[in-house]
Protein backbone atom coordinates (compact mmCIF):
# COMPACT_ATOMS: atom_id res chain seq x y z
CA UNK A 1 0.00 0.00 0.00
CA UNK A 2 1.02 3.39 -0.20
CA UNK A 3 2.32 5.51 2.85
CA UNK A 4 -1.06 7.95 4.22
CA UNK A 5 2.08 10.71 3.61
CA UNK A 6 2.35 9.90 0.45
CA UNK A 7 -1.39 10.14 -1.03
CA UNK A 8 -2.88 12.26 1.86
CA UNK A 9 -2.02 15.52 -0.51
CA UNK A 10 -4.24 13.90 -3.17
CA UNK A 11 -7.22 13.42 -1.11
CA UNK A 12 -7.49 17.13 -0.04
CA UNK A 13 -6.87 18.33 -4.15
CA UNK A 14 -9.72 20.70 -5.08
CA UNK A 15 -11.29 19.37 -7.94
CA UNK A 16 -12.40 21.84 -11.19
CA UNK A 17 -15.78 21.51 -11.79
CA UNK A 18 -18.15 22.11 -14.52
CA UNK A 19 -19.69 25.09 -14.35
CA UNK A 20 -23.74 24.73 -13.52
CA UNK A 21 -25.87 25.59 -16.03
CA UNK A 22 -29.89 26.79 -15.06
CA UNK A 23 -32.53 24.99 -16.84
CA UNK A 24 -34.03 27.75 -18.89
CA UNK A 25 -30.43 28.69 -20.48
CA UNK A 26 -29.81 25.13 -20.81
CA UNK A 27 -33.07 24.47 -22.89
CA UNK A 28 -32.49 27.50 -25.37
CA UNK A 29 -29.30 26.45 -26.30
CA UNK A 30 -30.28 23.24 -26.94
CA UNK A 31 -33.21 24.64 -29.54
CA UNK A 32 -30.88 26.69 -31.01
CA UNK A 33 -28.41 24.14 -31.29
CA UNK A 34 -31.26 22.04 -32.97
CA UNK A 35 -32.06 24.47 -35.71
CA UNK A 36 -28.32 24.37 -36.38
CA UNK A 37 -28.08 20.47 -37.50
CA UNK A 38 -25.96 18.25 -34.69
CA UNK A 39 -25.31 15.73 -37.12
CA UNK A 40 -22.50 15.84 -39.85
CA UNK A 41 -20.76 12.98 -41.80
CA UNK A 42 -18.97 12.82 -45.12
CA UNK A 43 -17.31 10.28 -47.01
CA UNK A 44 -15.60 9.88 -49.95
CA UNK A 45 -15.48 6.88 -51.25
CA UNK A 46 -11.94 6.34 -49.57
CA UNK A 47 -12.58 4.30 -46.68
CA UNK A 48 -14.97 1.68 -46.76
CA UNK A 49 -14.21 -0.58 -44.26
CA UNK A 50 -13.46 -0.01 -40.34
CA UNK A 51 -10.49 2.46 -39.37
CA UNK A 52 -7.65 1.54 -40.86
CA UNK A 53 -5.25 2.58 -38.31
CA UNK A 54 -1.76 1.55 -37.87
CA UNK A 55 2.44 2.29 -37.02
CA UNK A 56 3.60 3.16 -40.54
CA UNK A 57 6.92 2.45 -41.03
CA UNK A 58 7.88 2.00 -37.40
CA UNK A 59 10.45 -0.82 -35.41
CA UNK A 60 8.75 -2.98 -33.27
CA UNK A 61 10.65 -1.19 -30.70
CA UNK A 62 9.66 2.25 -31.50
CA UNK A 63 7.23 4.02 -29.33
CA UNK A 64 3.98 3.83 -31.15
CA UNK A 65 2.54 6.79 -33.57
CA UNK A 66 -0.48 5.03 -35.06
CA UNK A 67 -2.09 7.02 -38.03
CA UNK A 68 -5.62 7.11 -37.88
CA UNK A 69 -8.53 7.27 -40.43
CA UNK A 70 -12.43 7.58 -40.11
CA UNK A 71 -14.11 4.48 -39.85
CA UNK A 72 -17.32 3.91 -42.41
CA UNK A 73 -19.49 5.93 -40.15
CA UNK A 74 -19.73 8.25 -36.93
CA UNK A 75 -22.03 6.49 -35.55
CA UNK A 76 -20.37 5.32 -31.70
CA UNK A 77 -21.46 1.88 -29.89
CA UNK A 78 -20.07 0.55 -26.57
CA UNK A 79 -17.30 -2.09 -27.43
CA UNK A 80 -15.98 -2.26 -23.66
CA UNK A 81 -16.79 -1.75 -20.66
CA UNK A 82 -15.55 -2.91 -17.26
CA UNK A 83 -17.37 -2.19 -13.40
CA UNK A 84 -14.57 -2.60 -10.73
CA UNK A 85 -16.16 -4.39 -8.00
CA UNK A 86 -15.42 -5.20 -4.05
CA UNK A 87 -13.99 -2.01 -3.27
CA UNK A 88 -12.64 -2.65 0.18
CA UNK A 89 -11.02 0.69 0.27
CA UNK A 90 -12.79 3.77 -0.19
CA UNK A 91 -10.48 4.59 -2.94
CA UNK A 92 -8.15 2.64 -5.35
CA UNK A 93 -6.23 3.84 -7.59
CA UNK A 94 -5.83 3.21 -11.32
CA UNK A 95 -2.96 4.93 -12.58
CA UNK A 96 -2.08 3.41 -16.23
CA UNK A 97 -4.77 2.79 -19.60
CA UNK A 98 -3.43 1.50 -22.87
CA UNK A 99 -5.25 0.79 -25.45
CA UNK A 100 -4.07 -2.20 -28.75
CA UNK A 101 -6.48 -2.81 -31.33
CA UNK A 102 -7.55 -6.03 -29.55
CA UNK A 103 -7.25 -4.98 -25.73
CA UNK A 104 -7.72 -2.18 -23.40
CA UNK A 105 -5.77 -2.50 -20.23
CA UNK A 106 -5.92 -1.01 -17.05
CA UNK A 107 -3.31 -0.97 -13.95
CA UNK A 108 -5.32 -0.96 -11.01
CA UNK A 109 -3.73 -1.02 -7.84
CA UNK A 110 -1.34 -3.94 -7.43
CA UNK A 111 -2.79 -5.73 -10.90
CA UNK A 112 -2.96 -5.41 -14.90
CA UNK A 113 -6.33 -6.21 -16.52
CA UNK A 114 -6.44 -6.89 -19.85
CA UNK A 115 -10.28 -6.20 -21.55
CA UNK A 116 -11.77 -7.48 -24.96
CA UNK A 117 -12.49 -5.58 -27.54
CA UNK A 118 -15.54 -6.29 -29.34
CA UNK A 119 -17.97 -5.03 -31.92
CA UNK A 120 -20.14 -5.02 -29.63
CA UNK A 121 -20.55 -5.23 -25.71
CA UNK A 122 -19.75 -8.49 -24.02
CA UNK A 123 -20.15 -8.19 -19.84
CA UNK A 124 -17.54 -11.27 -19.47
CA UNK A 125 -14.68 -9.13 -21.30
CA UNK A 126 -11.74 -9.97 -19.22
CA UNK A 127 -8.62 -11.63 -21.35
CA UNK A 128 -6.29 -11.72 -18.60
CA UNK A 129 -5.10 -10.74 -15.28
CA UNK A 130 -1.49 -9.64 -14.27
CA UNK A 131 -0.76 -9.82 -10.56
CA UNK A 132 2.12 -7.61 -9.82
CA UNK A 133 4.13 -8.03 -6.34
CA UNK A 134 2.99 -4.84 -5.04
CA UNK A 135 1.31 -1.58 -6.02
CA UNK A 136 2.08 0.56 -9.40
CA UNK A 137 4.32 3.34 -8.67
CA UNK A 138 4.74 4.73 -11.90
CA UNK A 139 3.39 4.17 -15.48
CA UNK A 140 4.33 5.21 -18.83
CA UNK A 141 2.49 7.20 -20.97
CA UNK A 142 3.98 5.27 -24.12
CA UNK A 143 3.36 1.97 -25.96
CA UNK A 144 5.41 0.38 -28.71
CA UNK A 145 5.05 -0.40 -32.21
CA UNK A 146 4.34 -3.80 -31.37
CA UNK A 147 1.93 -3.46 -28.18
CA UNK A 148 4.29 -3.51 -24.81
CA UNK A 149 5.07 -0.61 -22.29
CA UNK A 150 6.51 -0.62 -19.03
CA UNK A 151 5.65 0.16 -15.10
CA UNK A 152 7.70 0.47 -11.72
CA UNK A 153 5.70 -1.55 -8.49
CA UNK A 154 6.78 -1.90 -5.49
CA UNK A 155 8.39 -5.18 -4.34
CA UNK A 156 6.90 -8.30 -2.99
CA UNK A 157 9.05 -7.93 0.28
CA UNK A 158 8.09 -3.91 0.92
CA UNK A 159 5.72 -5.24 3.77
CA UNK A 160 7.81 -7.84 5.33
CA UNK A 161 10.91 -6.04 5.20
CA UNK A 162 9.46 -2.38 6.78
CA UNK A 163 10.36 -1.37 3.48
CA UNK A 164 6.59 0.24 2.90
CA UNK A 165 6.18 2.34 -0.18
CA UNK A 166 9.31 1.66 -1.45
CA UNK A 167 9.30 1.79 -5.30
CA UNK A 168 12.51 -0.67 -6.93
CA UNK A 169 11.24 -2.93 -9.64
CA UNK A 170 10.63 -2.30 -13.51
CA UNK A 171 8.56 -4.75 -15.66
CA UNK A 172 7.91 -4.77 -19.07
CA UNK A 173 4.59 -6.32 -20.09
CA UNK A 174 2.71 -7.09 -23.71
CA UNK A 175 -0.49 -5.84 -23.94
CA UNK A 176 -2.14 -8.10 -26.12
CA UNK A 177 -1.69 -10.93 -24.01
CA UNK A 178 -0.68 -9.83 -20.83
CA UNK A 179 2.43 -11.96 -20.59
CA UNK A 180 5.66 -9.99 -18.33
CA UNK A 181 8.24 -10.10 -20.55
CA UNK A 182 11.11 -9.61 -18.06
CA UNK A 183 11.51 -8.01 -14.86
CA UNK A 184 14.32 -6.80 -12.90
CA UNK A 185 15.09 -4.87 -9.48
CA UNK A 186 16.38 -0.97 -9.87
CA UNK A 187 19.39 -0.55 -8.51
CA UNK A 188 20.18 1.64 -5.11
CA UNK A 189 16.41 2.59 -5.20
CA UNK A 190 15.48 2.82 -1.99
CA UNK A 191 14.70 6.49 -2.03
CA UNK A 192 12.19 5.72 -5.28
CA UNK A 193 8.26 6.35 -3.98
CA UNK A 194 5.20 6.43 -5.66
CA UNK A 195 5.71 10.64 -5.28
CA UNK A 196 8.64 10.93 -7.19
CA UNK A 197 9.31 8.12 -9.41
CA UNK A 198 8.90 8.64 -13.68
CA UNK A 199 9.39 6.27 -16.16
CA UNK A 200 9.33 6.94 -20.10
CA UNK A 201 9.95 4.54 -23.34
CA UNK A 202 12.08 5.23 -25.89
CA UNK A 203 13.08 3.28 -29.09
CA UNK A 204 14.31 0.32 -27.32
CA UNK A 205 14.88 1.68 -24.20
CA UNK A 206 12.66 2.14 -20.84
CA UNK A 207 14.61 4.80 -18.59
CA UNK A 208 13.56 5.55 -15.30
CA UNK A 209 14.39 8.27 -12.66
CA UNK A 210 13.61 9.36 -8.96
CA UNK A 211 15.11 12.01 -8.02
CA UNK A 212 18.09 10.18 -6.34
CA UNK A 213 19.46 7.74 -9.17
CA UNK A 214 18.28 6.59 -12.76
CA UNK A 215 18.78 3.45 -14.68
CA UNK A 216 17.95 2.54 -18.54
CA UNK A 217 17.32 -1.13 -19.35
CA UNK A 218 16.94 -2.40 -22.76
CA UNK A 219 13.70 -3.26 -24.07
CA UNK A 220 14.12 -6.47 -25.37
CA UNK A 221 16.38 -8.38 -23.08
CA UNK A 222 15.89 -6.26 -19.93
CA UNK A 223 19.68 -6.47 -19.52
CA UNK A 224 21.18 -2.74 -17.81
CA UNK A 225 22.14 -0.11 -20.09
CA UNK A 226 23.33 2.40 -17.91
CA UNK A 227 22.45 3.95 -14.23
CA UNK A 228 23.74 7.00 -12.30
CA UNK A 229 23.20 6.65 -8.42
CA UNK A 230 26.18 9.51 -7.62
CA UNK A 231 24.17 9.96 -3.83
CA UNK A 232 27.04 12.93 -3.07
CA UNK A 233 26.45 14.44 -5.97
CA UNK A 234 24.04 17.90 -5.84
CA UNK A 235 22.57 17.35 -9.39
CA UNK A 236 20.22 14.31 -9.72
CA UNK A 237 17.61 13.22 -12.64
CA UNK A 238 14.68 13.75 -11.84
CA UNK A 239 12.93 11.57 -14.34
CA UNK A 240 12.19 11.56 -18.58
CA UNK A 241 10.12 12.13 -21.73
CA UNK A 242 10.30 9.60 -24.41
CA UNK A 243 8.84 8.88 -27.52
CA UNK A 244 11.33 9.60 -30.50
CA UNK A 245 14.04 11.09 -28.36
CA UNK A 246 14.92 10.74 -24.89
CA UNK A 247 15.18 14.06 -22.78
CA UNK A 248 15.70 14.29 -19.42
CA UNK A 249 15.36 16.39 -16.25
CA UNK A 250 17.70 17.50 -13.93
CA UNK A 251 17.42 19.30 -10.37
CA UNK A 252 20.26 20.58 -8.59
CA UNK A 253 19.94 21.71 -4.97
CA UNK A 254 16.83 21.83 -3.11
CA UNK A 255 14.14 23.56 -2.19
CA UNK A 256 13.90 27.43 -2.84
CA UNK A 257 17.76 27.31 -4.09
CA UNK A 258 16.90 24.23 -6.98
CA UNK A 259 17.80 25.13 -10.04
CA UNK A 260 17.31 22.79 -13.27
CA UNK A 261 18.52 22.29 -16.69
CA UNK A 262 17.33 19.98 -19.45
CA UNK A 263 19.40 17.36 -21.49
CA UNK A 264 18.71 15.49 -24.31
CA UNK A 265 20.25 11.88 -24.03
CA UNK A 266 21.60 8.62 -26.08
CA UNK A 267 19.37 6.54 -24.76
CA UNK A 268 21.50 3.01 -25.15
CA UNK A 269 24.56 5.29 -23.55
CA UNK A 270 22.95 7.73 -20.77
CA UNK A 271 25.63 10.43 -22.83
CA UNK A 272 24.35 14.06 -22.57
CA UNK A 273 24.36 15.23 -26.08
CA UNK A 274 23.50 18.77 -25.27
CA UNK A 275 22.00 20.34 -22.14
CA UNK A 276 19.46 23.73 -21.87
CA UNK A 277 19.82 25.62 -18.00
CA UNK A 278 16.43 26.84 -17.14
CA UNK A 279 16.70 30.21 -15.96
CA UNK A 280 16.82 30.93 -11.80
CA UNK A 281 13.41 31.19 -10.13
CA UNK A 282 11.49 28.08 -11.37
CA UNK A 283 9.73 26.16 -9.00
CA UNK A 284 8.75 23.38 -11.17
CA UNK A 285 9.54 21.61 -14.97
CA UNK A 286 7.31 19.80 -16.91
CA UNK A 287 8.54 17.80 -20.38
CA UNK A 288 5.27 17.27 -22.71
CA UNK A 289 7.70 16.34 -25.80
CA UNK A 290 11.25 15.04 -26.33
CA UNK A 291 10.98 15.42 -30.08
CA UNK A 292 10.12 18.30 -30.76
CA UNK A 293 11.71 19.42 -27.67
CA UNK A 294 9.20 21.31 -25.30
CA UNK A 295 9.20 22.36 -21.82
CA UNK A 296 6.30 23.80 -19.74
CA UNK A 297 7.88 25.80 -16.44
CA UNK A 298 6.42 27.51 -13.37
CA UNK A 299 8.22 30.73 -13.02
CA UNK A 300 6.48 32.45 -9.90
CA UNK A 301 3.70 30.51 -9.91
CA UNK A 302 2.74 26.93 -8.60
CA UNK A 303 0.79 26.28 -11.93
CA UNK A 304 3.03 26.01 -15.26
CA UNK A 305 3.34 29.70 -16.98
CA UNK A 306 5.35 29.20 -19.88
CA UNK A 307 6.35 26.81 -22.39
CA UNK A 308 10.01 26.79 -24.05
CA UNK A 309 10.68 25.31 -27.25
CA UNK A 310 14.07 24.13 -27.91
CA UNK A 311 16.24 23.73 -30.88
CA UNK A 312 16.33 19.76 -30.92
CA UNK A 313 20.27 20.01 -32.94
CA UNK A 314 21.82 22.15 -29.76
CA UNK A 315 19.45 22.76 -27.15
CA UNK A 316 18.77 26.37 -27.71
CA UNK A 317 16.04 28.05 -26.79
CA UNK A 318 13.55 28.80 -30.00
CA UNK A 319 10.77 30.79 -28.24
CA UNK A 320 8.56 31.08 -25.26
CA UNK A 321 4.78 30.83 -25.30
CA UNK A 322 2.71 32.90 -22.30
CA UNK A 323 0.24 29.96 -20.69
CA UNK A 324 -1.63 33.16 -19.12
CA UNK A 325 -5.07 32.03 -21.23
CA UNK A 326 -4.51 27.81 -21.18
CA UNK A 327 -4.59 25.43 -18.99
CA UNK A 328 -1.92 22.70 -19.89
CA UNK A 329 -2.69 20.87 -17.35
CA UNK A 330 0.94 19.73 -15.95
CA UNK A 331 0.03 19.56 -12.04
CA UNK A 332 -2.31 17.18 -12.07
CA UNK A 333 -1.78 14.54 -9.69
CA UNK A 334 0.91 13.89 -8.04
CA UNK A 335 2.17 10.75 -8.47
CA UNK A 336 2.35 7.52 -10.13
CA UNK A 337 5.51 9.86 -12.59
CA UNK A 338 3.73 12.76 -13.97
CA UNK A 339 7.00 14.58 -14.89
CA UNK A 340 5.95 13.73 -18.94
CA UNK A 341 2.05 14.15 -18.43
CA UNK A 342 0.29 17.16 -19.37
CA UNK A 343 -2.75 16.62 -20.28
CA UNK A 344 -3.54 19.78 -21.51
CA UNK A 345 -0.56 19.81 -24.31
CA UNK A 346 -0.52 17.68 -27.24
CA UNK A 347 2.91 18.00 -29.10
CA UNK A 348 2.88 17.01 -32.84
CA UNK A 349 6.01 17.29 -35.07
CA UNK A 350 5.62 20.52 -36.38
CA UNK A 351 2.56 22.31 -34.00
CA UNK A 352 2.28 22.65 -30.44
CA UNK A 353 -1.73 22.43 -29.02
CA UNK A 354 -2.90 23.71 -26.14
CA UNK A 355 -6.40 23.50 -24.25
CA UNK A 356 -7.17 27.63 -23.33
CA UNK A 357 -9.03 28.45 -19.70
CA UNK A 358 -12.51 28.13 -19.37
CA UNK A 359 -15.01 30.62 -21.04
CA UNK A 360 -17.17 32.39 -18.00
CA UNK A 361 -19.66 33.87 -21.22
CA UNK A 362 -22.18 31.02 -21.31
CA UNK A 363 -23.06 32.88 -24.68
CA UNK A 364 -19.18 31.66 -26.16
CA UNK A 365 -17.93 28.71 -26.87
CA UNK A 366 -16.65 26.74 -23.63
CA UNK A 367 -12.72 26.44 -24.55
CA UNK A 368 -10.57 26.20 -27.59
CA UNK A 369 -7.60 24.92 -28.90
CA UNK A 370 -4.64 26.71 -30.02
CA UNK A 371 -2.00 25.08 -32.63
CA UNK A 372 1.17 26.96 -31.84
CA UNK A 373 4.41 26.83 -34.42
CA UNK A 374 7.41 25.91 -32.24
CA UNK A 375 9.93 27.74 -34.16
CA UNK A 376 8.46 30.83 -33.69
CA UNK A 377 6.01 30.65 -30.88
CA UNK A 378 3.24 32.18 -32.70
CA UNK A 379 -0.24 31.12 -32.33
CA UNK A 380 -0.98 29.92 -36.05
CA UNK A 381 -4.73 28.33 -35.69
CA UNK A 382 -7.84 27.85 -33.51
CA UNK A 383 -9.87 25.12 -32.83
CA UNK A 384 -13.17 26.29 -30.71
CA UNK A 385 -15.53 24.52 -28.54
CA UNK A 386 -19.20 24.79 -28.83
CA UNK A 387 -21.00 26.54 -25.82
CA UNK A 388 -21.34 24.17 -22.94
CA UNK A 389 -19.52 21.70 -24.78
CA UNK A 390 -15.79 21.86 -24.24
CA UNK A 391 -12.60 20.51 -25.94
CA UNK A 392 -9.22 19.24 -25.24
CA UNK A 393 -5.96 17.70 -26.97
CA UNK A 394 -6.41 13.80 -27.03
CA UNK A 395 -2.89 13.38 -29.40
CA UNK A 396 -1.10 13.71 -32.75
CA UNK A 397 -2.54 11.90 -35.62
CA UNK A 398 0.51 12.80 -37.66
CA UNK A 399 -0.01 16.27 -38.45
CA UNK A 400 -3.31 16.88 -37.59
CA UNK A 401 -4.84 16.44 -33.56
CA UNK A 402 -7.57 13.66 -32.55
CA UNK A 403 -9.75 16.02 -30.12
CA UNK A 404 -12.70 14.90 -27.84
CA UNK A 405 -15.79 17.59 -27.11
CA UNK A 406 -17.53 16.41 -24.44
CA UNK A 407 -21.49 17.31 -23.48
CA UNK A 408 -23.81 18.42 -21.06
CA UNK A 409 -27.18 17.50 -22.37
CA UNK A 410 -28.94 14.75 -23.75
CA UNK A 411 -29.31 16.00 -27.61
CA UNK A 412 -25.80 17.15 -28.75
CA UNK A 413 -23.76 14.03 -29.12
CA UNK A 414 -19.95 13.85 -27.66
CA UNK A 415 -17.26 13.70 -30.56
CA UNK A 416 -13.82 12.30 -31.24
CA UNK A 417 -12.62 14.52 -34.19
CA UNK A 418 -9.72 14.56 -36.30
CA UNK A 419 -8.70 18.43 -36.86
CA UNK A 420 -5.85 19.39 -39.63
CA UNK A 421 -4.70 22.99 -38.39
CA UNK A 422 -3.41 23.65 -41.55
CA UNK A 423 -6.75 23.55 -43.48
CA UNK A 424 -9.25 24.13 -40.07
CA UNK A 425 -10.84 21.07 -41.83
CA UNK A 426 -13.20 18.64 -39.24
CA UNK A 427 -13.21 15.13 -39.56
CA UNK A 428 -15.87 13.32 -37.66
CA UNK A 429 -14.43 9.88 -36.04
CA UNK A 430 -16.98 8.82 -33.48
CA UNK A 431 -20.38 10.53 -32.07
CA UNK A 432 -21.99 9.31 -28.82
CA UNK A 433 -23.12 9.69 -25.66
CA UNK A 434 -21.14 8.46 -22.48
CA UNK A 435 -23.42 7.32 -19.32
CA UNK A 436 -25.02 9.67 -17.53
CA UNK A 437 -24.09 9.64 -13.87
CA UNK A 438 -20.16 9.06 -14.99
CA UNK A 439 -20.01 11.83 -17.69
CA UNK A 440 -19.15 14.65 -16.24
CA UNK A 441 -15.86 12.24 -14.17
CA UNK A 442 -15.10 10.46 -17.37
CA UNK A 443 -15.28 13.81 -19.61
CA UNK A 444 -12.62 15.91 -16.97
CA UNK A 445 -8.76 15.30 -17.71
CA UNK A 446 -8.14 16.08 -14.34
CA UNK A 447 -10.18 13.02 -13.10
CA UNK A 448 -9.94 10.58 -16.03
CA UNK A 449 -7.52 9.31 -18.97
CA UNK A 450 -8.83 9.49 -22.50
CA UNK A 451 -7.49 7.24 -25.27
CA UNK A 452 -7.80 7.06 -28.77
CA UNK A 453 -6.55 3.81 -31.10
CA UNK A 454 -7.48 2.17 -34.22
CA UNK A 455 -10.79 3.15 -34.00
CA UNK A 456 -11.71 3.31 -30.36
CA UNK A 457 -12.00 5.87 -27.40
CA UNK A 458 -11.78 4.36 -23.89
CA UNK A 459 -12.16 6.76 -20.81
CA UNK A 460 -10.92 5.37 -17.58
CA UNK A 461 -11.18 7.66 -13.78
CA UNK A 462 -7.69 7.44 -12.97
CA UNK A 463 -9.36 6.97 -8.98
CA UNK A 464 -11.96 4.64 -8.37
CA UNK A 465 -14.01 5.38 -5.54
CA UNK A 466 -16.93 3.79 -4.16
CA UNK A 467 -20.23 5.50 -3.34
CA UNK A 468 -20.96 5.63 0.48
CA UNK A 469 -24.49 5.64 0.21
CA UNK A 470 -24.09 1.99 -1.59
CA UNK A 471 -20.72 0.67 -1.25
CA UNK A 472 -21.14 -2.70 -2.61
CA UNK A 473 -22.11 -1.36 -5.93
CA UNK A 474 -19.19 -1.90 -8.34
CA UNK A 475 -17.92 0.91 -9.96
CA UNK A 476 -17.26 1.97 -13.64
CA UNK A 477 -13.55 1.94 -14.13
CA UNK A 478 -13.50 1.92 -18.01
CA UNK A 479 -15.44 2.08 -21.12
CA UNK A 480 -14.71 2.03 -24.93
CA UNK A 481 -16.83 3.39 -27.85
CA UNK A 482 -15.83 2.45 -31.36
CA UNK A 483 -18.33 2.42 -34.73
CA UNK A 484 -21.41 0.93 -34.81
CA UNK A 485 -21.11 0.58 -39.11
CA UNK A 486 -23.25 0.76 -41.45
CA UNK A 487 -26.34 -1.44 -39.93
CA UNK A 488 -29.68 -2.13 -42.18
Amino acid sequence: MYTQSALAADESRARRRRRVLGAGVAVAVVLACLGAGLFWYHSDGRNQGRTDAKAAGQAPDAVRETLEKPSVSPEGQVVVKHDEAKLTDKTRYAPGTWATGKIVARAVANRIDGYKIGSQWDSDNTAWTLPLDGHVCAVSRDVTADGRTAVVVQPARAQKSGKTGICNEVLMVDLDTGKKLWQKKMPSADFAYVTNTNIALTKGVVAIAWGLGAVAYDMDSGDRLWNNTLASSQCHDEGYAGGRALLGLVKCGEWDNATYRVEKIEPRTGKTLWRYSVSKGVQAVYLPSADPPVIAVSAGDVLVTDLITLDPKNGGRLATISMSKYKPDCDVGMYFGLLDKCYGIVVSRDRIFVKSKDETDIAKPENHITAFDPEKGTAVATFDGRPFQSVFPVRANGDDLIIYRSTLDDVQPAAVVDWNPRTDKETPYLLFHLPEDDEGALSDPEQSVVVYEQGHVFFAGRELSRDDAHPKDPVLSVIGVGTAGLKH
